[in-house]
């Protein structure tokens, strides 16, 4: 095997940090020839391009090597997320896209005694006013409360979002799109 290189991926709009991969001479040279970046797979000894199962490809836009050489910086335009685990970056907190999937789980599944569960019952006429009533108090929190109140009550709101979003077939990823779209103006 050929020596291996660090391969920092970075998002060319956010600037986010995505990951870190490793790339040899091969994963180097598909990556420049296709657009897409490839990677050196250490533990299946193999060469992979990063998506090519997901469809969350990472386009090139630039690739810099640092001043000795030794690692690489690319920047990519990612189409869609990066992660494994389905959240923007690998060094991210994955918290909110794991507590997605068991709301979308528990829609699915419905198990009684959920509390999830019983909002997925009531429909929207139930959760539209939740979220309201969530949003309330996260207001008076702000305003008359402490921190650590002010924290309990974003909370209650967020859950309770994910809930709205995943009634509607909706997710995290959609209202990610659309705050990317709005910082684009």
């Amino acid at each position: 095997m050929k020596k291996l290189i660090p391969a920092i991926i970075q998002d060319v709009n956010t600037k986010q940090v995505l990951m870190l991969g490793y790339m040899n001479d091969d994963a180097l040279r598909l990556t420049e020839e296709t657009g897409n970046v490839h990677f050196w797979s250490r533990s299946r000894k193999t060469l992979w391009m990063k998506g090519e199962t997901s469809g969350n490809i990472l386009r090139v836009c630039e690739i810099v090597d640092d001043c000795d050489s030794d690692a690489l910086l690319i920047k990519v335009n990612p189409k869609g997320p990066t992660c494994h685990t389905g959240s923007v970056s690998c060094f991210s907190n994955a918290f909110l896209r794991t507590l997605e999937s068991l709301i979308v789980d528990r829609k699915s599944k419905m198990p009684e005694g959920s509390y999830t569960t019983s909002l997925f019952e009531k429909g929207l006429d139930g959760i539209c006013p939740k979220i309201t009533e969530e949003a309330d108090e996260v207001v008076r929190a702000a305003l008359d409360e402490s921190d650590q109140r002010l924290s309990e009550e974003c909370a209650d709101l967020t859950y309770h979002m994910l809930v709205l979003l995943a009634a509607r077939d909706m997710g995290l990823s959609d209202i990610v799109d659309e705050l990317k779209k709005r910082s684009k103006t």
